[in-house]
């Protein structure tokens, strides 16, 4: 009773903002990072906003987050390089700075999890179904190791897997497939669990059996619209429900 088409086999879960709260942890990191350029780079430049960080960067790889966001700005920078300093006006060197942020919160206030969705989660690893985290964030084992909940992960494809594969980011599909392939499945025998459209988009790009929206920031609509089949406020919702 887990809300699931009975072809499923496989659950891919994203996880900032459907399994862990690191989505505020990083919202506000993306924030800082990008009101520091443009206050000194871009001024006059309105603020990012909750709308930016839903539309140009959740569940998208870091790199792949500045470009998009800076490109609605019409602004375009050089990549740059690794010994950019971290202040740096390039591509490279504004992601390496989010992440520099990003790491500094979990270290001083560690990674809080959505408890209905780990009940979940373990729910669904007891009933005997593949598991796996599809994150585009580079800090995933970190963060499944913090959250405690390792143990109930099957396979982790994150940012480190993507690059050394050469997977493109959501909403592309290749990390969710990849996700799939690794369990074992086809994805028309596994879930997509996901609280970003981008992520959405990419479940239903890759003709995965079922997709389930996670609306946490009020986008239910939007969630919809990009393909999910259902949409939710946290996965508890799901138990005891027939798909």
């Amino acid at each position: 009773m887990l809300g699931l088409p009975d072809s499923i086999r496989a659950c891919l879960f994203d996880l900032d903002g459907v399994l862990t709260r690191t989505a505020t942890v990083h919202f506000a990191a993306w924030k800082r990072t990008f009101d520091e350029y443009l206050s000194q780079h871009e001024p006059g430049q309105p603020e990012f906003s909750q709308v930016d960080y839903n539309r140009y960067v959740d569940g998208k790889h870091r790199a792949d987050g500045v470009r998009g966001f800076l490109a609605s700005r019409g602004i375009v920078l050089p990549e740059g390089g690794d010994d950019d300093p971290p202040h740096a006006a390039t591509v490279h060197a504004i992601a390496t700075r989010k992440n520099e942020m990003v790491l500094a919160e979990l270290d001083e206030h560690g990674v809080e999890v959505y408890p209905g969705s780990v009940d979940y989660l373990r729910a669904v690893k007891d009933a005997g179904f593949a598991t796996a985290v599809v994150t585009a964030s580079a800090n995933g084992e970190k963060v499944i190791a913090a959250a405690g909940f390792a143990d109930l992960i099957d396979v982790r494809i994150d940012g480190v897997v993507a690059g050394r594969d050469g997977l493109r980011g959501k909403p592309e599909p290749d990390t969710f497939v990849a996700g799939a392939r690794a369990l074992g499945y086809e994805p028309a025998h596994a879930v997509v669990y996901e609280d970003a459209i981008s992520g959405v988009a990419a479940g239903r790009a890759g003709n995965f059996g079922f997709v389930v929206g996670v609306d946490r920031v009020g986008q239910a609509e939007a969630l919809k619209a990009a393909g999910a089949d259902v949409v939710v406020q946290d996965l508890h919702e799901l138990m005891g429900e027939q798909a």
